[in-house]
């Protein structure tokens, strides 16, 4: 079995014991109450789609705006406990602002089984972290894509 393949885009400011990461947490009731519920902001690539490519889309389509300009750099592909492989760039963002998120949704069926399907926010929230406190937040797979930007910055 071939693993699913997303790309993302970990935007960061600041360095040393300043450094902050943006990250989004997933939205819907699976997420609600559990930890590790934070993610880079990041989705599924289109069949030939070009990972950066993928990373510009997600981040907007997640978040709500587009990503701010700047040459992303490749930090490299981080693999998931479910056995997605992410693959992760890294783009110093220092005056990246946003008000409100404005995700798109996910069609569930909740319960599963039911037959009623509820539309959710793929996420609920993003916000600038301290990458200390984001090792705790990010769904485990991802945090070694903190350690290689703590390397790169």
């Amino acid at each position: 079995m071939v693993a699913s393949r997303s790309a993302g885009l970990l935007l960061h400011r600041g360095s040393g014991p300043a450094l902050e990461v943006f990250i989004a947490h997933m939205g819907g009731p699976f997420w609600r109450r559990r930890p590790r519920a934070w993610s880079i902001p990041k989705g599924g690539s289109e069949p030939g789609e070009d990972p950066r490519a993928t990373a510009y889309r997600e981040f907007a389509e997640e978040i709500g705006t587009d990503a701010p300009d700047g040459e992303p750099v490749l930090l490299g592909d981080f693999r998931q406990a479910s056995g997605k492989v992410v693959t992760v760039f890294a783009l110093a963002a220092p005056g990246f602002t946003v008000e409100a998120v404005r995700s798109n949704t996910v069609r569930l069926e909740l319960p599963r089984g039911s037959g009623r399907f509820v539309e959710v926010p793929e996420v609920d929230d993003a916000r600038w972290t301290p990458v200390d406190a984001a090792r705790d937040l990010l769904v485990a797979g991802q945090v070694a894509a903190l350690d290689a930007l703590v390397d790169l910055v």
